[in-house]
């Protein structure tokens, strides 16, 4: 396999795997050792940024100490070869189907397309319920789910201790001369449930009544029915339970990393299979306090006027929640980001066929576009979809390890300065390393094993290996100089 097959295959598995590390194998492996030039040739050329070799896709715009490392920035010149990026010729990027986009700047509204369903409105529920121990001798609704209108007699109860009420109510009347008895008879009626206009009624002498009427207190649907016509009941025992329709929720659930968008007031789209083409407007009336831990969502309410009674409790919903703008960042599409697990990265075409891959760091995403909060500017283009035929993933990721072949090394030589067997870390003084455009300085490496370090000691001058691992380099070998 040439190194023009190679590169291809190795931007294939890049564009569809996500390997970065792929990426830097290859590179390394393909590309030519960067030659030294002499200072008068790099002085006509332009300085297109810096960088710090330790860091490369790293960029700045000026010269300086490095934040990451203790040595200065390194200029990178118009025509350098670049360890960080690929070239692949114009036929072979058609021949993949390659496209790129602008990278813009902008802001994303923050949208939630969730689901939920139709609740009823729990400020809107009563419940009728017996005023005192007695029979039911007559029960006007006997079915769940019937429509009532407020003041339909619901039911008529039976009760003993009604009729001595009243009776005591005319003894107070007839004495005349202890108002506050009359005063508290005529309390005990209303306490029974006697209206007003029934106490006002039998005041002016009218038959006392063994039975007492229940009315419905509001508009509504029979949600709870608890007895039967010639039931027993007891005093405070519940009769029916009476839900107002006019009215309704949409409970709503949002997942645990978007309930952060969702505040009271904020604007809600709510769309039913029953209503299919309409949308119903709605503002997040709450946001309840728990999550749930199964499903790790937050539940959202939604209050919804429900004229003709059209929704119905149940229903099936399909909820967009929308939480403002963002802040003004760069936005990419969505498909241009590669997720590994550990970082995101996306493939920067920097044209005349050449891509190189950058870490970024990303935010929100909606409607098919991804905040990028740093690692790209506004204008940089980028890879969108190449098109490739992959006939499964074992079978990628096997070619892969064939491609990758043998681990990159690079040679070094120094002084130990510090070390520490037991962490299995060490700092050097080392010489220039030009095929990674290292200058010389003091730094620290971490170790691949261990037992590398067992014999060495502090000042010696030694000889060792470099390998690059996936956020920076690792010494593999060492020995002292001269072995």
């Amino acid at each position: 396999m040439n190194t023009n097959v190679k590169l291809l295959a190795a931007l294939a598995a890049g564009l569809a795997l996500g390997g970065t590390a792929t990426w830097f194998a290859v590179q390394q492996r393909s590309a030519p050792v960067a030659k030294q030039e002499a200072p008068a040739a790099q002085a006509d050329k332009k300085i297109l940024y810096w960088y710090d070799p330790m860091v490369p896709d790293q960029h700045f715009d000026k010269p300086g100490k490095s934040p990451f490392m203790d040595m200065d920035l390194v200029p990178k010149y118009a025509g350098d070869s670049d360890a960080g990026t690929v070239s692949i010729s114009p036929r072979t990027l058609q021949n993949l189907g390659v496209r790129s986009a602008a990278a813009e700047a902008g802001k994303l509204w923050r949208r939630i397309d969730t689901v939920g369903s139709v609740m009823v409105d729990e400020n809107r529920v009563e419940v009728v319920q017996a005023r005192t121990p007695g029979f039911i001798e007559r029960l006007h609704v006997r079915a769940m789910n019937q429509p009532v209108r407020r003041g339909q007699l619901l039911a008529e109860v039976y009760s003993p201790d009604l009729l001595t009420a009243q009776e005591e109510f005319r003894l107070a009347l007839k004495s005349g001369d202890d108002p506050a008895w009359l005063a508290a008879a005529r309390q005990k009626l209303s306490l029974l449930g006697l209206s007003e206009a029934q106490v006002k009624k039998l005041e002016a002498g009218g038959p006392a009544m063994r039975r007492v009427l229940y009315y419905a207190p509001v508009d509504g649907v029979v949600s709870e029915l608890s007895v039967k016509e010639g039931a027993s009941v007891s005093d405070g025992m519940p009769l029916m339970t009476l839900s107002d329709l006019s009215k309704v929720w949409v409970i709503a659930e949002v997942t645990e990393d978007q309930a952060a968008w969702v505040v009271p007031g904020k604007s809600a789209e709510v769309k039913l299979a029953s209503r299919p083409g309409e949308v119903i407007e709605g503002k997040v009336d709450y946001v309840y306090p728990e999550l749930n831990r199964t499903t790790r969502t937050l539940q959202v309410r939604i209050a919804l006027a429900n004229p003709g009674l059209a929704l119905k409790p149940g229903m099936y919903a399909n909820v967009t929640l929308y939480g403002g703008a963002s802040d003004t960042a760069v936005l990419v599409p969505s498909e241009a980001v590669i997720t590994t697990g550990k970082r995101s990265i996306v493939l920067v075409a920097e044209g005349g066929g050449k891509f190189r891959p950058v870490q970024v760091k990303t935010g929100i995403e909606s409607e098919g576009r991804t905040q990028i909060l740093a690692g790209l500017k506004a204008g940089d283009q980028v890879v969108v979809s190449g098109q490739f035929l992959i006939e499964s993933e074992a079978n990628l990721k096997g070619a892969l390890d064939r491609l990758q072949g043998p681990q990159q090394t690079w040679q070094g030589r120094g002084k130990i300065t510090a070390l520490d067997a037991g962490r299995g870390v060490l700092e050097m003084a080392h010489d220039p390393i030009p095929a990674i455009d290292w200058p010389a300085m003091t730094m620290p490496f971490e170790v691949s094993d261990r037992a590398l370090l067992k014999g060495l000691r502090k000042g010696q001058k030694v000889a060792f290996e470099l390998a690059r691992k996936e956020d920076g380099y690792v010494v593999v070998g060492i020995r002292p100089a001269g072995e």
